[in-house]
């Protein structure tokens, strides 16, 4: 919460996953793109649905519903892939996270904000940088940096450079 609490005021894009709202702090995505054909990358990770190609560059995609185990349902309208940047080890990464759906990008206060609680989440509260209070619902805001660890990011990198040689070769 460190970076939304020193800010009075901090912006969210908020999203959807299976009904459930969440967020991520709007400084870390880059755009936001309706669903496109996504590249499959055999023997990857389960939650790595395979590359996009982003104006010229190759992107890895990764489902959020299969990456914290919720109910994947069929892709809509509104099934979007929101384009991030994941900083480890000050290296930046571009990863894709498919959505269910985006709701906007919302101000919140820092009274609106509040810790996680440390107990009684399915979700690795580590992963969470704050629970925002917005209208009567909580938004939990997922910390882009921490929801992907470094041997994912590693191994997602790893098969991203595996696919674009296998890309290029064809």
């Amino acid at each position: 919460m460190e970076t939304l609490v020193a800010a009075e005021r901090s912006q969210i894009l908020q999203f959807q996953l299976a009904g459930e709202n969440y967020a991520f702090d709007v400084l870390k995505a880059r755009e936001i793109l309706s669903m496109v054909k996504i590249t499959p990358l055999p023997s990857t990770l389960d939650f790595l649905s395979g590359v996009i190609n982003l104006r010229g560059s190759v992107v890895p995609v990764v489902d959020l519903r299969k990456k914290f185990e919720i109910v994947v349902s069929a892709d809509t309208v509104d099934t979007s892939i929101i384009i991030v940047e994941v900083v480890i080890e000050d290296q930046t990464t571009i990863i894709g996270a498919v959505v269910d759906s985006v709701k906007g990008v919302l101000l919140c206060e820092q009274k609106d904000l509040e810790p996680p609680p440390r107990f009684g989440m399915k979700m690795n509260t580590n992963l969470i940088q704050a629970i925002a209070k917005k209208d009567g619902a909580f938004i939990i805001l997922l910390d882009v940096d921490k929801v992907f660890s470094e041997k994912e990011l590693w191994h997602i990198q790893d098969q991203t450079d595996t696919g674009a040689v296998l890309a290029a070769e064809v």
